[in-house]
């Protein structure tokens, strides 16, 4: 394990405590929605791996669509709540993945690869493990947008006692990045925009307001807009062999 996985195994097993919170409602429920939005089609009867799954959150909704849901997770603690919620779960890097060539149907990865620093290391090892016409989803932290704005303002966020968000390895990633990156065998088939109106996200706290929102992120998930969604979702597919 490099210098740079250790360091977010113990960001995330620190993480792990209150990383559910906020999840679920609120603006944190409205990008787990719209993330949703985009895996749950592709996932229905097939084998799917999320990589960094975190605690279950979302591969829970995924196993209730696909026919195998699998999940795995650099942090010890993220994936002993994920366990606890009955998931099919392992302790591994998202740069080498505990599967064999040609595994799943679908490999999804949000909130995650942006604090990989191999990211053409990480999308060839899910490229590795998808069979022929397999589809892989793959979201970007996107410095064109209202998100990265409001970091860049707020600074660092306080995820435990003594943490901050500055404690973890973070890339913010423009959308032609991706064709640079690709491994052979994967081509760009779609981008879906998360989080492309929010300005912050406490306007999800507001009444009224927050539906508004709501709104106008589902309408803006595949619009023109969708390249300034603060999460870009890069959906890829594997040709036939």
């Amino acid at each position: 394990m490099s210098t740079r996985e250790h360091e977010a195994k113990d960001y995330y097993d620190d993480f792990a405590t209150g990383y559910e919170d906020a999840r679920g409602r609120g603006y944190h429920g409205l990008i787990d929605d719209l993330e949703m939005e985009v895996i749950a089609p592709r996932a229905r009867g097939v084998d799917v791996l999320e990589v960094g799954c975190g605690t279950g959150l979302l591969l829970e909704r995924v196993a209730r669509e696909a026919r195998r849901a699998v999940g795995v997770d650099l942090s010890p603690g993220m994936i002993g709540k994920a366990r606890a919620r009955g998931l099919e779960v392992a302790l591994a890097s998202a740069t080498a993945l505990p599967y064999g060539d040609a595994s799943f149907d679908l490999v999804y990865s949000v909130k995650v690869l942006a604090h990989v620093p191999a990211l053409a290391d990480a999308l060839a090892e899910a490229a590795r493990v998808l069979r022929p016409s397999g589809r892989l989803l793959a979201e970007l932290y996107n410095p064109l947008s209202l998100r990265y704005l409001a970091k860049r303002l707020a600074g660092p966020q306080p995820i435990s006692d003594g943490r901050t968000e500055a404690d973890v390895y973070t890339r913010w990633d423009p959308p032609w990045v991706l064709r640079r990156v690709l491994p052979p065998g994967l081509e760009l088939v779609d981008v879906h925009g998360v989080r492309v109106v929010t300005p912050a996200a406490f306007v999800h706290r507001l009444p009224g307001v927050s539906a508004l929102f709501r709104r106008a992120e589902h309408a803006a998930l595949r619009s023109p807009l969708r390249w300034l969604g603060g999460f870009l979702v890069a959906e890829l597919q594997r040709g036939p062999r």
